[in-house]
């Protein structure tokens, strides 16, 4: 996606997870919890990759995005498709994106990578949020 900035890689971090439950130093049900809602957003809102699941080998894992910001209101929280951040990421103001790998069939799940969608705030301008009010004396 072009408006990608402050983008944050948690490779490392997987790579190491990955490390201890191959050693035996971390169990699979630590690492293979997916809650329902996080396998249900991946069936119906995930981008499936071409990527064999790192613990049980069977499947594909499933790339689930969810969205954060303090503009958002109700869609906060909400997983959505690569389509839907396309449109907010033209339509809103700035607003984070988790992006959480999942695999259906073992419940393996990872956070992914983090970045930021969205309008830029301009330079010298606080965003709404960050506004005082001022009373007006007449």
């Amino acid at each position: 996606m072009p408006g990608r900035r402050s983008v944050v890689d948690y490779s490392l971090q997987r790579r190491a997870v990955l490390a201890d439950v191959h050693a035996g130093r971390a169990g699979l049900f630590e690492v293979c919890d997916a809650s329902p809602y996080l396998s249900r957003a991946a069936k119906y809102h995930g981008q499936q990759t071409d990527v064999t699941c790192p613990v049980c080998r069977r499947d594909r894992v499933t790339l689930v995005s969810y969205v954060y910001g303090d503009r958002l209101g109700p869609v906060a929280g909400q997983a959505k498709t690569e389509a839907e951040l396309a449109r907010m990421d033209a339509a809103q103001e700035e607003f984070s994106v988790y992006r959480v790998e999942v695999c259906r069939s073992c419940g393996w799940n990872h956070l992914d990578c983090s970045y930021v969608l969205g309008a830029e705030p301009e330079p010298g301008r606080q965003s709404r949020r960050g506004r005082r009010r001022v009373a007006t004396e007449k």
